[in-house]
C-alpha cells in the first residue's frame, strides 16, 4: 500500500445552501500537493472562485447531482473551455444524472452566438456507477437520501475524504463505506427539511466518534455556520482547506504526465 499524509487536502469555493449563497455555492476541490486535481460542482460563482484560485479552468469534476445550484456554471465554463481552446474537461456524473444534467444544460439552442458549439463537446463524459479510477485513485459513489431516489451521490476516496454531496443523513452508508481515517464533509444546516440534513439529526443518527469525524458545510449563513461551531462541531467556511492524510491507496497520485490519454490533468494557461 502507499501512504501519501498531508499531501491531499480538499478546498471549499463555497459553503452555502441553496438560495442561501452569500457563503457561495457549496463546491471544493481536491488538491494534491496544492495543486488541483478535481473539482466537486460547480454552481453559481464556483468557476470565478476556481480561477482566482488556481489561475487556470477546472482539471476535472464530479458532480453529486443536478440541481441548478450544483451545474449553473458548467455552461459558462463550456464557453469559456471553447473559447480557451483546451482539451475536453473531464466529467464525472452518475449515471442516473446525466439525463437531467443533459436536459437542463446541454439541450439549449446556441450555446454560443458565434454558433458551432456543443454544451458537450468542452467535457469528455465519464458516466459513473459505483467507483472511477482518476489520477491514481480510486473513488467511489453511494447514492444519498436529496429528492428523488438516485438523483443525488456521495464521494468518497477511502482513507481519505467522504463528501456526501445534499443529503438526510445516511448511517447506512457511513457505518459501512469508511476505514475509520476519513474526514467526512457532510451536509448540515440548523434545522432538516425532506432533502437535508440538520444539526438534531446528528446526534440522532451518528455515533460520537463518528460525529468526531464530520466536517460541516450547506448552511445558510455565518450565523448558522457559528451555531454549529458552538454545538462542537467543525464547520468548512469559504477558502478553508482541510489537510487530509494517513490514509492509504493502492496506488499514488499520478501526475499529468503519466497519466493515460482519458484521465490527464490539462494544463490551462
Amino acid at each position: 500500500m502507499t501512504t501519501y499524509p498531508n499531501q491531499l487536502s480538499l478546498c471549499f469555493h463555497g459553503v452555502g445552501s441553496g438560495g442561501h449563497l452569500a457563503l457561495g455555492s457549496a463546491a471544493a476541490t481536491l488538491e494534491h500537493q496544492g495543486q488541483p486535481l478535481l473539482l466537486i460542482d460547480c454552481g453559481p460563482g464556483t468557476l470565478a472562485q476556481v480561477q482566482q484560485r488556481y489561475q487556470a479552468l477546472p482539471t476535472a469534476i464530479f458532480m453529486t447531482h443536478a440541481h441548478m445550484d450544483h451545474i449553473a456554471d458548467l455552461e459558462i465554463l463550456t464557453v469559456r473551455a471553447k473559447l480557451q481552446q483546451v482539451a475536453p474537461i473531464p466529467l464525472f456524473v452518475p449515471l442516473s444524472v446525466i439525463p437531467v444534467l443533459h436536459q437542463r444544460l446541454a439541450t439549449y439552442p446556441g450555446t454560443m452566438a458565434e454558433g458551432g458549439h456543443n454544451f458537450w463537446q468542452s467535457f469528455q463524459l465519464l458516466p459513473v456507477s459505483d467507483r472511477f479510477e482518476y489520477a491514481g485513485m480510486t473513488f467511489h459513489c453511494y447514492p444519498t437520501r436529496h429528492h428523488a431516489p438516485g438523483s443525488s451521490f456521495a464521494l468518497h476516496l477511502p482513507g481519505q475524504f467522504f463528501y456526501s454531496g445534499d443529503t438526510r443523513p445516511i448511517p447506512e452508508v457511513l457505518n459501512h463505506q469508511l476505514s475509520g481515517n476519513e474526514v467526512v464533509f457532510h451536509d448540515c444546516g440548523l434545522t432538516s427539511n425532506p432533502s437535508h440534513t440538520g444539526l438534531d439529526d446528528l446526534a440522532k443518527e451518528y455515533p460520537e466518534a463518528l460525529r468526531r469525524q464530520l466536517v460541516l458545510y450547506h448552511y445558510a449563513n455565518t450565523d448558522a455556520g457559528q451555531q454549529l461551531s458552538a454545538a462542537g462541531y467543525r464547520v468548512a467556511t469559504v477558502d478553508a482547506c482541510f489537510t487530509l492524510g494517513n490514509g492509504t491507496q493502492t496506488r499514488a497520485v499520478q501526475s499529468a504526465a503519466h497519466q493515460p490519454a482519458e484521465q490527464i490533468n490539462h494544463r490551462r494557461e
